[in-house]
């Protein structure tokens, strides 16, 4: 049971990264990098940065990411979450924009009973009304843990002696999140916000800290 509340603070405390694109000021011809700095509450304090990089592709615009983030606490590199992937905007129609972000994910926990490396995958759709100077909208999405190795502390081996290292597959977990996101745009500038709550994917059970708050600061060169 305490290796699943290892797993369960794991994928809670690292939501936190995702970029939070203004899609009818990024969908803009013009400058097609974009720098995402966070921080917020996910879990404990995070904070994160990601870079994207628009690809024309006519009536679908797509921007490649790839972003970093990590938990403070007295060793700061020690806990991370790296993704990459990217966003596509599906649809448009009078102002209101339907996206979807598939991320592959690649984490790092550890605590007194294990270290905890996993790859998983993070997949979201994000749907709302979008200005060039202002946006709001829902997001809806589900971070799962696929394939985790575990190396299990010795603290840990004098309760259960039997534990075994190693990776452990099937998937052992996942969180959905769902929640709002909003957020200003000015020149090059944006500043967004978002915050919603986590359901692990059973339904039965809610994380430790079951909501997620961020806000984050893009600029567009």
């Amino acid at each position: 049971m305490k290796t699943v509340l290892i797993f369960s603070m794991l994928l809670s405390a690292s939501l936190a990264g995702a970029q939070t694109v203004n899609w009818a000021r990024q969908a803009e011809t013009g400058p097609k990098h974009l720098l995402h700095l966070n921080t917020g509450l996910n879990y404990g304090l995070t904070f994160g940065a990601g870079y994207g990089y628009q690809v024309s592709t006519g009536m679908l615009p797509i921007l490649l990411q790839a972003d970093y983030s990590f938990p403070s606490g007295e060793k700061v590199l020690d806990d991370f979450k790296t993704r990459i992937g990217g966003q596509i905007r599906l649809y448009e129609i009078n102002n209101f924009h339907f996206s979807a972000e598939v991320l592959g994910v690649f984490r790092r926990y550890e605590n007194d009973f294990a270290r905890l490396l996993n790859f998983g995958a993070d997949m979201s759709a994000v749907v709302g009304y979008y200005r060039p100077t202002w946006f709001v909208a829902g997001e809806f999405g589900f971070d799962k843990a696929i394939v985790t190795n575990f190396k299990h502390t010795q603290a840990y081996r004098e309760i259960y002696p039997q534990v075994k290292d190693g990776w452990y597959e099937p998937a052992t977990g996942g969180n959905f999140h769902y929640g709002l996101q909003t957020g200003v745009s000015f020149r090059q500038y944006g500043i967004t916000l978002k915050a919603g709550r986590l359901i692990t994917q059973d339904f039965s059970t809610t994380p430790l800290f079951p909501f997620y708050a961020q806000l984050g600061v893009n600029r567009r060169f």
